[in-house]
C-alpha cells in the first residue's frame, strides 16, 4: 500500500485539494485557465513554494492569500508560455525568489534568481529562500527534450515533472532526437526512484514510477 497520499482527480478549473506533505508541511493542488494547468503549493510554517504560476493571477494570488502563507519561492518547470502567463504578477505580489532551469530560465518572461543543471544530471539542492521549505532538503534534477532546460522538484515520495512525462507516456517533443533525450532523462532521473513515488505532471492527472516505468520500451518503440 503507498503511504504518500493520493492526489484526487480535479474535474473543473479552480478547485482545490490538499494533503499532507512531509509530515508537516501540506500539498495544495488546483487547476487553472483552458489547458487545466496544474499549480502545485508547497506549505510548511507559514511559507510556501509555488510550482508553475501558470495562468489566472487573480484566482492564484487569492487562494495564496486565503491559504494565509508567506510565498518566498516559485519555481518555474519549463519555458512553455501555459505555465508562466501568471509569473510575473505572483513574483511582484509576492517578491518571491524565482527558480528556473538553466537552459529555459533566458526565454522565461520574469529572471530567474536560482537556475539549475549540471552537466552530469546529478540532482541539485533547491536553494529556497523560506528557510522552514528548506528544511524539506527537497531536490531538483534538468529533465531535456520537452524544453531545453526542463527541470522536476523530488521530495517526500513526490515528482512534479512539468511536462516530461505524464500516465503512459512522455511529453511532446519537436524531433527523434528530443524525444530520445526526454526518455533517456525520463528513465534515469524519475523512473529510477522508489515505485510508490508518485509523478505530478503539469496536466492531467497523476501517475506513479511502478505504473510508468514498464512501459519505457513501449515509448521507445512507438516513438512518442
Amino acid at each position: 500500500m503507498n503511504s504518500v497520499p493520493e492526489i484526487a482527480h480535479l474535474d473543473s478549473p479552480r478547485k482545490v485539494q490538499s494533503v499532507s506533505f512531509g509530515g508537516d508541511a501540506t500539498l495544495v493542488h488546483t487547476t487553472v485557465g483552458q489547458m487545466d494547468n496544474n499549480v502545485w503549493i508547497i506549505c510548511r510554517g507559514g511559507q510556501a513554494l509555488v510550482i508553475d504560476a501558470a495562468t489566472d493571477a487573480p484566482f492564484l494570488l487569492e487562494l495564496l492569500e486565503q491559504l494565509e502563507v508567506d510565498v518566498t519561492d516559485v519555481l518555474t518547470t519549463h519555458q512553455h508560455f501555459d505555465h508562466v502567463q501568471a509569473l510575473n504578477e505572483v513574483l511582484e505580489a509576492t517578491g518571491a525568489r524565482h527558480h528556473a532551469g538553466r537552459a529555459d530560465a533566458p526565454d522565461l518572461p520574469a529572471a530567474a534568481d536560482e537556475t539549475y543543471g549540471t552537466d552530469d544530471g546529478s540532482p541539485e539542492q533547491l536553494r529556497l529562500a523560506g528557510s522552514a521549505l528548506a528544511e524539506l532538503s527537497l531536490t531538483t534534477v534538468e529533465l531535456r527534450g520537452h524544453t531545453p532546460g526542463g527541470i522536476a522538484v523530488i521530495g517526500h515520495g513526490r515528482a512534479f515533472v512539468g511536462d516530461s512525462v505524464f500516465p503512459g507516456g512522455v511529453g511532446k517533443t519537436d524531433n527523434a532526437q528530443d524525444f530520445t533525450q526526454l526518455v533517456d532523462d525520463v528513465e534515469q532521473r524519475i523512473l529510477s526512484l522508489p515505485g510508490d513515488t508518485r509523478i505530478h505532471p503539469g496536466h492531467g492527472d497523476s501517475t506513479t514510477v511502478a505504473e510508468e516505468k514498464p512501459k519505457v520500451s513501449e515509448w521507445r518503440q512507438r516513438g512518442w
